[in-house]
């Protein structure tokens, strides 16, 4: 059994290892952290160190830089190219198990593992432990995913509660090494300083979604009536929500409110 275990955390971080494209000019990559708000008073945290291109621009950035590296022969190269920064903690391990900084803000910059997006989304914009801003090059399908583009998903309207999102740069194919087979963005999240949904109002508002989407927001089994959605957005000055799923966030969150205030 350990065996067994032992031979797919090898697999895992081959995979990890395989399905990275890297970026490697400098030009792009000063352009790329330049659309940051990243700065000599900033924690950085990186997840893939890769060949240490997009670490370097960190270093050069940023106050502190924590850059992790699953593959051992990867991350012995990057700490030789990287010696030089005294502001840099190279850490070999998965992202995935690392535990995130619980004092004080940081911030995430990273270009990722494909395969690992909704994993790494997940872990960064929840718990105790989120920074305050968040940068990941990521498959551009995925990100429209995370925006709710073009009509909005559960994942979209949780994270949405939480997190302002925005596509700040697109890539072309040939900017990586590899060149990935699909098309690639660069997104923004930036923590709202005041959630739109305290803890408590979050989990009523994720079994609202769920139920609302499984059975539609009104009709024999939604919770609510066409009149009283009527009602809930005109007083909300917001349009009527349409029927075809392309109700907007704005639209979602006044209708729980409503919900909420008759239950």
């Amino acid at each position: 059994m350990n065996k067994g275990r032992r031979q797919a955390d090898t697999d895992y971080r081959k995979h990890v290892s395989d399905s990275q494209n890297f970026i490697t000019s400098k030009k792009l990559l000063h352009r790329i952290v330049n659309l940051s708000n990243i700065d000599k008073n900033d924690t950085v945290v990186e997840i893939g160190t890769g060949k240490g291109h997009l670490t370097e621009e960190l270093c050069k950035k940023a106050g502190e830089v924590y850059s992790l590296e699953i593959d051992r022969r990867m991350y012995e190269n990057a700490k030789l190219r990287l010696a030089k920064y005294t502001n840099l903690q190279l850490i070999c391990g998965d992202f995935l198990k690392y535990k995130l900084p619980v004092k004080g803000d940081y911030k995430v910059f990273a270009n990722i593992p494909y395969f690992i997006t909704t994993q790494i989304v997940g872990k960064l914009t929840s718990g105790t432990a989120m920074p305050t801003d968040i940068w990941l090059i990521m498959e551009k399908g995925a990100a429209k995913r995370f925006l709710g583009m073009p009509k909005e998903t559960e994942k979209s309207l949780l994270l949405k509660v939480n997190w302002e999102m925005k596509i700040r740069y697109h890539f072309r194919r040939e900017d990586f090494h590899p060149a990935p087979s699909v098309d690639s963005v660069l997104v923004h999240f930036q923590k709202k300083e005041v959630p739109d949904l305290n803890r408590n109002e979050y989990d009523a508002f994720r079994k609202f979604i769920e139920h609302s989407m499984k059975y539609g927001i009104c009709g024999k089994r939604g919770v609510l009536t066409k009149r009283q959605v009527e009602v809930a957005l005109k007083q909300a000055g917001l349009p009527h929500a349409h029927e075809d799923g392309l109700t907007l966030y704005v639209q979602w969150l006044c209708l729980f409110r409503w919900y909420q205030k008759i239950s």
